[in-house]
């Protein structure tokens, strides 16, 4: 199943791989361009001296300013093929002029002010058929920026112009299907959480999984929503912060999910260099988000390479995954490598979450099976043969010497019988339960032994639960392995602590140890107690008995 699902998963990076390898474009990498202020017609003339302009300009909000490129077109347009001019993240408003030929207008340069923002960042235009030969070329741009007037350098491309309109919204489709896929998977493990509120790492994934799925619509949204350059900085705001959000929660789900040393200070630290490392060059959005994904792969991959040396199930597969990521980035753009690493790397995160949770449902199928197996040897333990003919044994005496006495024996055993159905088959019952069933048993064997046991208790809160008959085995424990003091008595007391961190029930006997000396070994009672306490709070228990100069002690401690 996940051999599947990582197989779908890894086909939106090899595609993404196919898009950024799309180089060919029909142009001569060295490409100069010169600016001058103003705005004269004749400066888009193709024979216009230009030898004077400046490779750099300053300028004052609202200027209107030229530029002009020589480019060198290397091939020849194909049979039916018209070539299109691709401006990318182009700030300003602009007309552009090739070879002295107005080919598209965005915006009404120089006017932004008066008319208002008008046109968008990335725009297309066709190239005539008889100016696209083979050979050198002239792009003048007739631009202002009354918004972010430093922006003054754009980037174009020259390419087929059906490609051009065609791949930016077949690209952002089939991102859309991409996403939506992480869409969903965020809803579902957001479900899921909902089900068991203690799985953090689960709840870390769905946001992650959310995360990814805002930065990759934020990303494409420039697709068909017509964004002004004056509004760009809105959408790199989101999409930095976006990065940064999922910079914190990959490393943190990582630290979930394998454990390490000084785990808090670590993290602590990791978080602030992040936010030192976001706040530092903010406004250089596309390096400040390259240098938060560097600093996330690095810890990740640090996290990882413990968890493998720990040996934690499924870090070897998640570090492959890491490396692929870096593989990704230190070959692809920027772009794709931040989507396909990210993809990548949850798909490593869904791995482990995988694994977890089979693990999960393993151990939940063993509490089951453990849970049935409690509540027989709960049964067994109270119903044996030699407990019940020990009592009849009793009864038949008591009836004998004192019929009265022997109705209140009967009394007493059929109540514990009674008791012992009510418990067991639940996982834990009121702490007040758990007394009366200790006190009947008390009333049972003092028939029985004809001993006087005294039960005493303090400090018990009446709402706390525990699992159900471990008290009365305590009980048990203590009267087979306990004798009498010399007034012929045995005190049991039992005492509660709740503190900030745990609670602790403290079972005491009083009485005269049997065998001082006998080594002390788990025997049917103990394992009993250990398995409902496992049953009930997994690892946060500890048992602890010895025997005392006044009899024995048990502690019990549950941790918060």
């Amino acid at each position: 199943m996940v051999s599947k699902i990582a197989y779908r998963l890894l086909i939106p990076v090899l595609v993404l791989f196919n898009i950024s390898c799309q180089k060919n474009y029909y142009l001569d990498d060295h490409i100069s361009t010169v600016y001058k202020k103003g705005n004269q017609k004749e400066w888009a003339n193709i024979d216009f001296n230009d030898q004077n302009w400046d490779k750099k300009i300053k300028l004052q909000a609202g200027e209107v300013f030229w530029s002009r490129t020589v480019l060198d077109i290397t091939k020849d347009a194909k049979k039916l093929q018209t070539f299109g001019l691709d401006f990318v993240n182009s700030f300003g408003e602009y007309e552009v002029y090739w070879d002295g030929v107005l080919i598209g207008k965005n915006g009404n340069p120089g006017e932004e002010l008066a008319k208002g923002p008008s046109g968008k960042m990335w725009r297309v235009y066709k190239i005539p058929a008889n100016l696209s030969k083979k050979g050198k070329h002239l792009i003048a741009v007739k631009k202002s920026l009354y918004h972010f007037p430093n922006h003054t350098q754009f980037r174009f491309y020259v390419y087929d112009y059906d490609f051009l309109l065609e791949n930016p919204i077949k690209y952002a489709a089939f991102m859309h299907i991409f996403a939506g896929a992480f869409l969903i998977a965020a809803i579902y493990f957001f479900f899921l959480f909902l089900g068991n509120k203690k799985e953090k790492p689960i709840l870390v994934f769905s946001i992650s999984c959310f995360l990814f799925f805002a930065l990759i619509m934020v990303e494409f949204v420039r697709t068909y929503l017509p964004i002004h350059y004056s509004q760009h900085n809105i959408r790199m705001e989101i999409i930095a912060y976006l990065t940064f959000f999922i910079g914190l929660l990959v490393p943190f789900y990582f630290s979930l999910q394998f454990r390490y040393p000084k785990q808090k200070l670590i993290l602590l630290t990791y978080f602030g260099f992040l936010i030192y490392i976001f706040y530092q060059d903010h406004q250089s959005y596309d390096w400040t988000s390259v240098c938060m994904a560097i600093t996330t792969w690095f810890f990740s991959l640090f996290i990882v390479i413990w968890g493998v040396y720990k040996k934690y199930k499924g870090a070897l597969t998640v570090l492959f995954s890491i490396l692929i990521c870096g593989i990704i980035f230190k070959f692809a753009y920027f772009d794709t490598s931040l989507f396909a690493g990210f993809s990548v790397i949850l798909l490593g995160m869904f791995y482990i979450l995988a694994v977890k949770t089979k693990e999960q449902r393993l151990a939940y199928e063993n509490s089951l099976v453990q849970s049935t197996r409690l509540r027989l040897e709960l049964l067994k333990k109270n119903i044996q043969p030699h407990f019940i003919m020990n009592s009849l044994t009793s009864l038949i005496d008591w009836i004998e010497e004192s019929p009265k006495k022997g109705v209140f024996f009967i009394e007493a055993l059929s109540k514990e019988f009674d008791l012992l159905n009510q418990i067991e088959n639940k996982k834990r019952i009121p702490i007040a339960q758990e007394i009366e069933l200790c006190r009947t048993h008390l009333e049972i064997m003092k028939f029985r032994k004809e001993v006087d046991y005294i039960w005493e208790q303090e400090g018990i809160n009446a709402s706390e639960q525990v699992p159900p008959a471990i008290l009365h085995t305590l009980l048990e424990n203590g009267i087979t392995h306990c004798a009498p003091l010399p007034d012929n008595s045995m005190v049991f007391k039992l005492i509660f602590k709740s503190e900030a961190t745990y609670k602790s029930y403290t079972f005491l006997t009083y009485a005269r140890v049997r065998n001082t000396y006998k080594e002390i070994k788990d025997g049917t009672g103990s394992k009993y107690i250990k398995a409902r306490l496992e049953e009930s709070y997994e690892s946060k228990w500890s048992f602890f008995s010895e025997n005392t100069s006044e009899g024995w002690k048990n502690i019990i401690k549950i941790y918060c």
